[in-house]
């Protein structure tokens, strides 16, 4: 990251005249983006946690799974590892829910399929939901992976996760046979995510503003703010390595695309997504039908791996960064593997039912 840092700035001195000035630039511009996205929901977590653990932490611990695993349901760098550190019983697997399954299922949850739904084309949307179906299904390959290099046994990482593996299956149910009606709901929870972010962030403000405290036991603004910067710094150089990353397997992708039966592109968005999955659904339409069902199922696991995902742990749990990368490696790799041997070439899923 130091190494990508440098050349990013070098190259903006000289006018960026390879790329990776504006790689740097993109890093430290995502800080506003971030911070808005974030702030508010890390300040909440304490009182989020005070809250829902009157109710969870009793339901939890009656099926004999520690309530840090709540916190999973939601993203990484939206609130989840600061809820699931909140709510733990046990801070092993408070660490593996906050960063592991939050950064896979978590972010799937509430960004991935809201965002993807929101920005897509009506006529890539099955495709989309089919991929996303696939990745949900291989998903446990990668949460076990995270689990066991952050020292749980493998039966505990599979009783750990029952509630997830839950969730999943009504989430597979809900997009093959309401895709629809899926929609809709994720842009409601999307919009619902969106208004507590914003409040918390508000009344942080607030308090940091006047002094005074509308809603005891929030963390503060500057705690929150703290977070996303160390985030950025990592983005300073993440993003220019993983441009050199993408121009270095440009080739070999065209290569093997051909191999595969996939366009150039479609590689392409998989690799990207690593870094932010934005670009990777702008990509969409240039990639084949195959290459989107594999990509959309890649999104699951991999997205934003080498970009915010991996600035969080970096800034927070530097110990967890293997268990994170390897979690949503394997799991990436495993759903698109999965893809492409259920997804044909030309074959294109009913409109109904992804």
């Amino acid at each position: 990251m130091a190494a990508g840092a440098a050349l990013g700035g070098a190259d903006r001195i000289l006018g960026n005249k390879f790329g990776l000035g504006a790689q740097f630039e993109k890093g430290f511009m995502l800080l506003g983006p971030m911070a808005l996205s974030m702030t508010g929901m890390i300040c909440l977590a304490p009182v989020l946690a005070d809250v829902l653990g009157r109710v969870i932490v009793p339901f939890y611990r009656l099926i004999g799974v520690d309530p840090a695993m709540f916190g999973a349901l939601l993203a990484i760098d939206m609130g989840g590892y600061q809820l699931a550190r909140e709510l733990a019983a046990d801070p092993q697997i408070g660490g593996y829910a906050g960063l592991v399954v939050s950064a896979i299922f978590g972010c799937t949850l509430v960004f991935t399929i809201p965002v993807g739904m929101g920005m897509l084309p009506q006529a890539d949307r099955p495709l989309f939901a089919r991929g996303i179906m696939l990745g949900l299904t291989a998903m446990p390959v990668g949460l076990v992976a995270g689990g066991l290099l952050c020292g749980l046994s493998l039966p505990a990482c599979l009783h750990q996760n029952v509630p997830i593996f839950a969730l999943a299956l009504i989430l597979l149910l809900g997009l093959w046979k309401t895709p629809d009606g899926m929609i809709k709901g994720f842009c409601l929870f999307a919009e619902g995510i969106k208004v507590v972010v914003t409040a918390g962030l508000v009344l942080a403000a607030v308090e940091s503003l006047t002094g005074w405290n509308p809603v005891p036991g929030m963390a503060p603004i500057g705690e929150a703010m703290g977070v996303v910067s160390s985030i950025g710094v990592v983005m300073l150089g993440s993003l220019p390595m993983a441009e050199l990353l993408r121009r270095a397997l440009e080739r070999p992708f065209t290569w093997l695309g051909g191999r595969m039966g996939l366009r150039p592109q479609s590689l392409t968005g998989m690799l990207v997504s690593l870094v932010s999955p934005l670009p990777t659904l702008a990509m969409f339409p240039e990639m084949d039908d195959r290459g989107k069902t594999a990509a959309g199922a890649f999104l699951v696991s991999g997205a934003s791996l080498l970009a915010a995902h991996m600035g969080f742990v970096v800034s927070t749990q530097p110990d967890m960064l293997g268990a994170l990368m390897a979690g949503k490696l394997s799991g990436a790799l495993a759903a698109a593997l999965l893809a492409l041997c259920v997804q044909r070439s030309g074959e294109k899923p009913a409109k109904s039912a992804p």
